[in-house]
């Protein structure tokens, strides 16, 4: 591969002088043409020695080794090779133009002695660096690994550094009277490597208390009820086409009711949920996704006043999975996904014998249902203002005879770094399961709270 370079800069070369002699106007009428002949051969000597005798050390030995200097205008023959879509450009041209007749005597030349030649510079670099390129594309093509269009799609990368600085002043130093001179404190830096994995979380413990005296003229009855999120997740971009994304979420509450004799405790809130997703770049915002999920509970539940078990641990669990596209968009202050799965597979168990399957959408004595269908995911995270966030998410499944639908709302306001209320909206329809009361297949459930929010 060196030779072949060394044979095409040659060429670069016999162009650069001819470009050299295109530029001594200002001398030509005062030579003969022996000296014409004489100053060609010195300016194929001396542009060879300014452009390529550096050369020379890398490829003979006798050579004592020199500096080499870099120019960025020859950028495109020293990194790996690409198809550039300027040599084409160039060769396809057409370089005739019509001249306008002179009409004023071009005395600019006369009067300023500069060399112009430096002002075109990169201009016939990049014409002389065309014509070596398509030359090589021609003889070389095994040489080529790449296009200008698969280096224009990469995403540029700005985190790659990332500077820290800690100072070890004390906050006394500061309050000093002028004129003491005393070291403030050294700062440290150091540069982190990028890292294509970004991990954090957040967790919040919700309470609210209601309280009611046993003679309150309306009735009712007092309540208190604890509520604990945690959301943890490790992402994974390459900033190019490759996309991960993990998702772990763990909701648990639960409640004090009087009415319920039996249970001294209600469980009101209950979910596991461990999605994970793995997107390849299709378009500016569009990726093709594969998506699994798993969702159940941690513990068992009762209905009101009664040993009949509800629900339990694995009973029911969902494995979802889902082939599809996913579309992504992320400003400042919003971060959407809508993902879109025409083939989705999605199998519920129910492993407990306490538990009825037929509440689920499964046959009496069964313990496995499998339906395959459609499936639309939507979640999003809005900073309407400094102070207030809400994270949403849409889940739509269809296998064509029933639905399953639901629409989470959590609505976070950030009294400061520690400190939120919270109002959170569970909306959810189900016509393949029984329904518990009535004939409506809808459901909802809301709950206001304040308490403790950390994020990390």
């Amino acid at each position: 591969m060196k030779n072949i370079y060394i044979s095409l800069l040659l060429s670069l070369v016999l162009s650069s002088s001819v470009a050299a002699q295109h530029t001594s106007k200002t001398a030509k009428n005062r030579t003969t043409r022996s000296s014409d002949a004489v100053r060609k051969d010195s300016a194929h000597s001396l542009l060879y020695q300014y452009y390529f005798g550096q050369l020379d050390s890398l490829n003979n030995d006798t050579v004592p080794m020199r500096f080499i200097e870099s120019d960025p205008d020859y950028y495109r023959l020293f990194v790996p090779i690409a198809y550039y879509y300027s040599p084409i450009r160039q060769v396809s041209e057409m370089k005739w133009t019509f001249q306008m007749p002179k009409t004023l005597p071009d005395i600019g030349s006369e009067l300023l002695t500069y060399n112009t030649s430096l002002f075109s510079k990169t201009k016939r670099t990049n014409r002389m660096v065309d014509a070596v390129l398509l030359k090589l594309y021609v003889t070389h093509p095994e040489l080529v690994t790449t296009t200008e269009r698969s280096i224009m799609r990469r995403k540029v990368f700005r985190e790659d550094v990332r500077i820290k600085m800690s100072s070890e002043a004390k906050v006394m130093k500061l309050f000093k009277p002028e004129g003491v001179k005393e070291d403030v404190g050294k700062a440290e830096m150091f540069i982190r490597k990028p890292n294509w994995w970004t991990t954090g979380g957040s967790g919040s413990l919700q309470m609210t208390q209601y309280y009611i005296s046993d003679n309150w003229y309306k009735g009712g009855e007092s309540t208190n009820s604890v509520l604990g999120n945690l959301n943890l997740y490790a992402n994974y971009n390459d900033r190019e086409k490759l996309q991960l994304e993990n998702l772990l979420e763990a909701k648990f509450g639960f409640n004090t009711a009087s009415s319920d004799t039996i249970h001294q405790y209600r469980i009101n809130t209950d979910a596991i949920r461990l999605y994970s997703k793995l997107g390849i770049q299709a378009a500016s915002k569009w990726y093709y996704t594969i998506s699994g999920e798993f969702n159940t509970q941690f513990a068992r539940n009762y209905k009101t006043n009664s040993n009949t078990v509800v629900s339990a641990f694995m009973a029911p669990a969902n494995f979802i999975f889902s082939i599809g596209m996913d579309y992504k968009l992320k400003t400042k202050k919003v971060n959407l996904s809508v993902f879109i799965s025409p083939a989705t597979y999605n199998l519920r168990y129910v492993g407990s014998s306490d538990v009825d399957e037929t509440n689920f959408g499964l046959k009496e004595g069964k313990s496995v249902l499998h339906d395959v269908g459609s499936k639309l995911q939507t979640t999003l995270s809005w900073t309407i203002m400094s102070s207030v966030v809400l994270d949403s998410r849409l889940y739509y499944f269809s296998n064509y005879k029933k639905v399953e639908a639901e629409w989470e709302n959590t609505f976070n306001f950030v009294l400061n770094r520690y400190l939120s209320t919270k109002i959170f909206v569970h909306a959810r329809f189900d016509d393949g399961s029984k329904p518990n009361k009535g004939s409506s297949y809808f459901q909802l459930k809301e709950l206001l709270s304040f308490g403790i929010n950390y994020t990390w």
